[in-house]
């Protein structure tokens, strides 16, 4: 139960919030299958990861996911699978940024919403709010041991289920609501109505991509008797099958309240405007969560930095060296000034880009495609074919290769499809601008 209630948490974020606007763009039929595959895979593969979780040939435990990676696959897949999940936590990261300030405008507009009418401009740009962010990003960072974050991961998960609670309730309202007209379709928005032929199918794949973005995980490991491969295969399959039921809620209700206008992120695109302090209490608990969450992806990469660093220049005063410092009430605190500055300098590059691309829809479909196939479906499907020794040509073999490449192919769709929402975004953009 613990795995499970581990697992629901790191998959159920930010990447709810598009759901609504993803099954707009594929349709009532394309939508909720969409879901349902991703859904299925996801469960499959983590249930082969799980097999590997325990050497092969020794038995000894593989606690990270590039252990369990060079156990079975060897140096050179270590450092590729290395680079694959450092990429997608520098751009969690940014994607974080973003959503958060978002959510932090949302609220200011919101309340202005509420005193001068819907119809009101109310433009805020999301530069300040990033600036806001990062500035306690810059101080949470300088937490220096992972395992010192429990506190601040219960609270952002707790915060994550908020939200998404909140917004569900909000959809059903919106659905109920007298007058409440919206155009729904098998195929989602219409061409030469809504969209372009052309935009239909770059939307398509950018909806693709938001949604592996929610699915996109790497399971923990388990401290528990023997054998974990059973717990952890029951309790991704808990895990998975709770959150598709809530993502297939979110997704499919957030449609039908909205149709095909449904906004990018239908906490603050402003489908819903009352009760005005309900909104504001959702991209609060967004923001919250958001704090913890970034700090929860950047830890691993401050820590391998530093590690590295201490081991090319051991001798470094400024890289080793430790500063007392006494602070009232609090005692003596230890810092290290390579620490301090690397933190803070990372923080400032992740809110930079942010600034430069600040687009929700295209950036989390482009992290969800970058992420999804080698870390959830790539990996896991290699690591099981070299495991369990499985001949080349074979069935077996034949359909694990057909399931990955497919899913290599729909990763490439997708990041063109969010490659080019960027393009489009960028066209009409000025980058460090004070208007919204």
């Amino acid at each position: 139960m613990t795995a499970s209630a581990h697992i629901i948490t790191a998959v159920i974020g930010s990447g709810v919030l598009s759901l609504a606007w993803a099954i707009a763009q594929l349709g009532w039929i394309a939508g909720p299958m969409a879901l349902m595959i991703f859904s299925f895979i996801t469960g499959f593969t983590s249930s082969l990861l799980a097999d590997c979780y325990r050497c092969s040939t020794t038995g000894r435990r593989n606690y990270t996911y590039m252990e369990v990676v060079k156990s079975n696959l060897g140096e050179m897949k270590c450092k590729l699978c290395g680079l694959a999940q450092y990429v997608n936590l520098v751009g969690t990261t940014i994607g974080y940024t973003i959503t958060a300030s978002l959510s932090m405008v949302a609220i200011k507009r919101s309340n202005c919403f509420h005193k001068e009418g819907h119809d009101a401009g109310c433009h805020t740009s999301n530069n300040m709010y990033m600036i806001i962010f990062a500035i306690a990003e810059i101080i949470l960072s300088q937490i220096p041991n992972f395992h010192e974050l429990s506190g601040l991961s219960i609270l952002a998960a707790v915060m994550s289920f908020a939200y998404s609670s909140i917004g569900l309730g909000l959809a059903i309202a919106k659905i109920t609501e007298r007058g409440n007209h919206v155009t729904t379709s098998l195929t989602g928005v219409a061409i030469g109505v809504d969209v372009t032929s052309t935009e239909k199918i770059w939307s398509s794949l950018q909806a693709i991509g938001n949604i592996a973005f929610a699915y996109a995980y790497s399971i923990d490991t388990l401290r528990s008797s023997p054998p974990e491969n059973k717990v952890m295969k029951r309790a991704s399959f808990v895990g998975v099958s709770i959150t598709t039921i809530f993502y297939m809620l979110c997704g499919t209700l957030g449609y039908a309240a909205f149709g095909d206008k449904a906004p990018g992120n239908f906490l603050t695109g402003f489908g819903f405007y009352e009760p005005f302090w309900l909104v504001d209490f959702a991209n609060m608990c967004i923001v919250v969560h958001l704090v913890g969450a970034y700090q929860v992806f950047c830890q691993p990469i401050f820590t391998t930095v530093e590690n590295w660093c201490c081991h090319k220049w051991p001798e470094s005063g400024f890289v080793t060296k430790r500063h007392p410092i006494t602070f009232p009430s609090c005692g003596v605190c230890y810092v290290n000034m390579f620490r301090v500055i690397w933190r803070t300098v990372y923080v400032i590059l992740t809110a930079v880009i942010a600034m430069l691309f600040p687009f929700f829809n295209s950036v989390i479909g482009l992290l969800g495609a970058i992420a999804f196939w080698p870390l959830t479906v790539y990996f896991p499907v290699e690591m099981y074919i070299s495991r369990a020794k499985i001949r080349k040509f074979s069935v077996t073999w034949m359909w694990l290769q057909v399931l990955s490449w497919t899913c290599f192919i729909v990763t490439l769709l997708a990041a063109a499809g969010s490659i080019q929402g960027l393009v489009k975004d960028l066209q009409t953009y000025k980058p460090f601008s004070s208007a919204s």
